[in-house]
């Protein structure tokens, strides 16, 4: 039995084999170049530029982002300068008003207590005064009695009359 196959020359080429293999290869080229690479090439195309597009959009996202933080940063900052800020007023604030009251206080204190011993002194005065006067009166009766029983004779007025003549001679 022979191998059919073995007749055939497959190694070495024939040139109307090697045309048409051409012909079918420029085909199926023109063909493929026409309706397989032109639409794969252009989605290639379009996918590249949306790819850069994504990228360049991500940058710019990336960078407002970075803008952002800065900016949210800086009004941080600001809250709590101004935060500081109005807590410093509130502190000057209260004291303020605590000095305030406490001076107010201390002139109403001043005021009462002037008040008070100026009313201490009348009060005091008009004691001292009564106490004059009823010492006064004491003393006019005290020696009222005394001059009483002492000039109840002639005798006795004579001899007080010498002694008051004889002191105002001296002084």
């Amino acid at each position: 039995m022979k191998f059919f196959l073995l007749d055939i020359p497959l190694v070495q080429p024939e040139y109307g084999l090697m045309f048409w293999m051409l012909v079918t290869f420029l085909t199926v080229l023109f063909l493929l170049k026409k309706f397989a690479w032109g639409p794969i090439l252009n989605m290639l195309k379009e996918r590249e530029d949306l790819i850069e597009d994504s990228l360049n959009r991500a940058a710019k996202a990336k960078e407002e982002i970075k803008d952002l933080q800065n900016t949210n940063e800086k009004m941080l900052q600001e809250a709590r300068a101004e935060r500081d800020n109005l807590l410093k007023e509130a502190r000057e604030a209260k004291e303020s008003i605590i000095n305030e009251a406490k001076n107010k206080a201390k002139t109403e204190a001043d005021r009462l207590i002037t008040g008070a011993r100026d009313q201490i002194n009348t009060e005091k005065m008009a004691a001292i005064t009564e106490l004059k006067n009823q010492i006064a009166v004491l003393s006019i009766e005290i020696a009222e009695k005394i001059v009483r029983e002492n000039l109840s004779s002639d005798e006795a007025q004579k001899k007080l009359a010498a002694n008051y003549v004889n002191e105002l001679k001296l002084n």
